[in-house]
């Protein structure tokens, strides 16, 4: 019989990957109603608000002197390029499809980390950088003979390469700061950038203050946002950085199902090649081995 706590873990852990697999079709459902940046501004600045009023009680843990530089780093990775780059990327692509794409970030995570923090990189890992390269070309095939947006397919990388730096910059200063005040901040502040950006150059006009758009901003904000970054934490504090890790690999294959089933996006032969050439990729870099833990390789969202 399995104990409490184990049931609380897997419980944990399925909230985290439906949320975040959820969040890609829900963002792609909000788009039609309102402009892109100030959507992902707004989303993502009512997250970081909301969050930060629950640490209230532990705002010592913030120490803003000592980290605003490392705040706004990961708000310019984290927020303006992943949440900014992914919601335009959203209009020239099935959210499915985009998602698929921007998880190589696990893949680009290890050769980053290779690179820049000169963690051993395994035969094994190697082969699936490779797999979920070759995932992302096989998808890209479709841009070429002009079935896809190439312009959807660059942004979606661009989405995945700033994650993913954002990650390895997290884990070179995981040490400085509190893990939760470094989501609410980077939220704040990059949401505030999205924001002004979008008020720019955006006609906040055009936004449709229906119901689809604000229980689409809502969700994001609160469940995407807030409160699948707060268990998150919590499962990294409790020692789960390894079962998140190879679990998260089941996000794009829920964005992918969501979207099939309810925005009726198409489900391609090169989409299927692809999705299982990543996904194998990202079991491999992040699969349990003998005498070591792998360290997780995402960043909250």
């Amino acid at each position: 019989m399995q104990s409490p706590f184990r049931i609380k873990t897997a419980l944990a852990i399925s909230f985290v990957v439906i949320i975040w697999g959820m969040n890609w079709p829900v963002s792609k459902y909000a788009l039609p109603n309102t402009p892109p940046l100030l959507y992902a501004g707004m989303r993502t600045l009512l997250g970081g608000i909301l969050l930060a009023l629950v640490l209230l009680p532990q705002w010592k843990k913030l120490q803003w002197r000592k980290n605003w530089i490392i705040y706004f780093i990961v708000a310019l990775l984290n927020t303006v390029i992943f949440n900014g780059v992914q919601t335009i990327g959203l209009q020239y692509l099935p959210s499915g499809l985009f998602s698929v794409i921007v998880y190589l970030q696990p893949v680009l995570v290890t050769l980053f980390s290779w690179m820049w923090l000169k963690e051993p990189l395994s035969s094994m890992k190697v082969v699936g950088l490779i797999l979920g390269f070759l995932g992302v070309a096989v998808i890209s095939l479709g841009g070429i003979r002009g079935d896809i947006s190439i312009l959807g397919i660059s942004l979606a990388l661009i989405t995945g390469v700033g994650w993913a730096l954002s990650v390895v910059f997290v884990k070179k200063t995981n040490n400085q700061v509190d893990g939760l005040w470094l989501v609410a901040i980077q939220g704040i502040i990059g949401g505030s950038i999205l924001t002004g950006t979008g008020l720019g150059i955006e006609n906040p006009s055009m936004i449709v203050l229906n119901i689809p758009y604000l229980s689409c901003l809502l969700f994001s904000a609160i469940f995407g946002m807030a409160a699948a970054t707060a268990v998150y934490f919590k499962l990294m504090n409790t020692g789960e950085s390894s079962k998140i890790a190879s679990f998260t690999f089941l996000v794009p294959v829920i964005s992918v199902a969501i979207g099939t089933l309810f925005l009726h996006e198409p489900f391609t032969y090169s989409l299927l090649k692809g999705l299982a050439l990543i996904l194998l990729s990202i079991y491999l870099i992040n699969r349990p081995v003998k005498s070591q833990t792998i360290e997780n390789q995402q960043v909250a969202q």
